[in-house]
């Protein structure tokens, strides 16, 4: 390779890498490999930009999820890719398959899609329409008939567990415990201690308003799982991919469209765009006729899904994993935002087509 490997920026994940591409460009049949670069983006695998001798490639270490898995989300990658929906087809190896083994590593690779992620407010507002209709596109494909013999059809109520006030209570203690022992607490340390201390206080207020019921409102069918700024590729104005596919499974609809918005246009901002929810809601209505009741139903799960939760700080105490720790804190003041606002996000989600 002509372009070496920053290996302090990505850590474990390359220490394997090099000599895996040897056997990786045999298996895929690339020619010489003259760069790769590690793509930092990517939260949950090990992800390299190859440039090569017969083109550009989006390299995969599958750590996320099993192999059997992803051969099969690859699988329904190629059929959505024969439908015209933005996405690259994977490539196969000499022996048909669409991962390749190294030393019992799994990788896949997916001709390099051009583009750039345009996070938030600065979709305009067609383009806000535009991403719902991709996401209703996508649920429309992944539930159609050419894909059953991939992602067999089902329509049974998905259980959608309601973690209890006191539950969310207890971790919160805990986590503030965990701090509290810390011989050398960081000023992350010292924010999560606070924005603890606030949950608590939200619990409190909050917590008989939490939903009800364990069944969740409306149409459950197959979703992408993840399809926010991070996972969507825009070139010249137009969605140009739909990358990330490792989390495709049976959710409710609503679920999938609550959470795009409040992600692509909230979170990290720390309050959510209504406008633009409002064109991305109506954009995926035009597509899929979702029910006003399962979107709200969807959002108020959600609501409280982020209010008695804490990933981001299991990733770092119990995993040693600071990879997501620029979430946290985002994450807690879009929960305060949105936990004062409640009707107005509801308002922002009945959008009509």
């Amino acid at each position: 390779m002509t372009e070496a490997m920053d290996g302090a920026s990505c850590g474990s994940r390359c220490s394997k890498i090099e000599e895996d591409l040897v056997v990786l460009g045999e298996s895929f049949g690339l020619g010489e490999i003259r760069a790769c670069d590690f793509l930092p983006s990517g939260l949950m695998n090990g992800n390299w930009r190859l440039e090569t001798a017969t083109g550009a490639f989006a390299l995969k270490w599958i750590m996320d999820v099993p192999l059997s898995l992803a051969r099969r989300n690859l699988a329904v990658l190629a059929e959505l890719a024969d439908v015209g929906v933005p996405v690259g087809r994977p490539m196969t190896t000499s022996s048909g398959e669409t991962v390749a083994e190294v030393a019992g590593r799994g990788y896949c690779l997916i001709p390099w899609l051009e583009g750039g992620h345009r996070p938030g407010t600065e979709l305009t507002l067609d383009q806000a329409r535009g991403l719902g209709v991709l996401l209703g596109r996508i649920h429309r494909n992944l539930n159609d008939e050419r894909t059953t013999h991939l992602l067999p059809q089902g329509s049974e109520p998905v259980a959608a567990p309601v973690t209890a006030p006191s539950a969310a209570h207890a971790e919160a203690d805990r986590f503030l415990a965990l701090i509290a022992t810390l011989e050398n607490p960081t000023a992350f340390d010292a924010e999560a201690a606070r924005a603890l201390r606030r949950r608590k206080v939200l619990l409190d207020r909050y917590g008989s308003e939490r939903p009800a019921a364990e069944a969740a409102v409306g149409p459950v069918g197959w979703t992408h799982g993840d399809v926010q700024h991070r996972n969507v590729l825009w070139l010249d104005g137009r969605i140009a991919g739909v990358i990330d596919w490792d989390r495709i499974r049976v959710r409710p609809l609503g679920e999938e469209v609550a959470r795009t918005a409040t992600v692509q246009f909230g979170g990290e901002d720390g309050f959510l765009d209504l406008e633009r929810t409002a064109a991305f809601v109506a954009g995926y209505r035009s597509v899929v006729p979702i029910p006003v009741a399962a979107l709200a139903d969807a959002v108020e799960r959600l609501w409280w899904k982020r209010m008695s939760d804490y990933w981001q700080l299991v990733f770092h105490y119990d995993r040693d994993d600071h990879s997501c720790d620029h979430l946290f804190l985002p994450a807690e003041r879009f929960l305060v935002w949105w936990t004062g606002r409640r009707e107005d996000v509801q308002a922002a989600f009945s959008a009509m087509p």
